[in-house]
């Protein structure tokens, strides 16, 4: 079936005795996600059903286009691949649940991080729609969105404006006044935590791309390493970009006190966590507690890539 252009009124989805966002959210889930609205909400308008095609996807289209399941388990009722445990979790798309933002007009989030596991900072994506803004986060929490798809714009107190493509990222302060806007559609996934203060060290806004960051060194390693914040220690936690040939690995198994939250951008491989394995593909999401072993290795024709949370610069007490 192919879907184009489908108008659906907004009566047809929103009977009074219905939440006023359940037929959006359910539109979404289901992938039907281009969403068009006016006046004070999501249902005052109309909804425009419109999949991305894949003859013309975007850098990270398997992140917002995800296969959910393995064919041969399509038509298993519940199946999923999502885990969690004390010390890590896989997070799925089918176990993406998307709601109305706080705070954020025409966007819906899918929370896949958050302190209820045990983290100490927040992971979301959040779906922004065609005029669409967003919200400040509370006091003393700062922020790190990255675009998977679409385009947003970025506009500080002092009225300066950046465009926000795939593949860029920006680092908002604590109590920083901002908001990103969107005219069309976009995807970002967002980090946010409260900043730990350290003496007179004062993080700035940045904003940037994946492909202007310069490759590190990794020693004794095969991969490809970006960072996207500066190592100083203004900032507590930076977030990297890392890239595998298929069939490279990691060559040490990882025990340290950092936490992680990644997102595999694209490609597929095999991550270990404590002494399970899983297969993992682009639109994942894995949570790390500290001292959880952990060992990444790249498979498929493609390469793999992901996005990962790292706190740093502090003493964990």
């Amino acid at each position: 079936m192919v879907w184009s252009h489908l108008i659906l009124e907004p009566t047809m989805l929103c009977p009074s005795a219905w939440c006023p966002y359940l037929s959006l959210v359910l539109l979404v889930n289901l992938g039907l996600i281009a969403v068009s609205a006016s006046g004070d909400g999501f249902c005052s308008g109309q909804y425009i059903v419109s999949p991305v095609s894949e003859s013309d996807p975007h850098m990270y289209w398997k992140v917002t286009n995800p296969t959910l399941s393995p064919s041969h388990l399509q038509d298993l009722p519940g199946f999923t691949r999502s885990v969690y445990r004390s010390d890590h979790a896989l997070i799925t798309p089918e176990s993406h649940v998307w709601s109305p933002l706080p705070d954020w007009t025409y966007t819906l989030g899918a929370f896949l991080i958050t302190p209820a596991m045990g983290s100490h900072f927040v992971m979301y994506l959040a779906r922004m729609a065609e005029n669409s803004r967003s919200g400040l986060p509370t006091n003393d929490i700062e922020r790190f969105i990255f675009v998977v798809q679409g385009t947003a714009t970025l506009t500080n107190a002092a009225g300066r404006s950046r465009k926000l493509e795939v593949d860029s990222y920006a680092y908002l302060p604590p109590n920083f006044e901002h908001s990103i806007a969107c005219d069309s559609s976009a995807t970002l996934i967002v980090f946010e935590r409260r900043y730990a203060y350290l003496n007179d060290h004062k993080p700035e806004e940045i904003v940037g791309s994946t492909d202007k960051q310069p490759l590190l060194e990794t020693p004794g390693e095969v991969f490809e390493l970006r960072k996207l914040l500066p190592t100083s220690l203004a900032y507590d936690f930076n977030i990297h970009i890392m890239d595998f040939q298929p069939g490279e690995y990691l060559n040490v198994k990882e025990v340290h006190y950092n936490q992680h939250g990644l997102l595999l951008l694209e490609g597929q491989g095999i991550y270990r966590l404590g002494e399970s394995w899983y297969p993992v593909q682009a639109g994942d999401v894995i949570w790390m507690a500290p001292f959880v072993p952990q060992w990444y290795a790249a498979l498929g024709k493609t390469r793999s890539r992901y996005l990962l949370y790292k706190d740093v610069n502090r003493n964990p007490l």
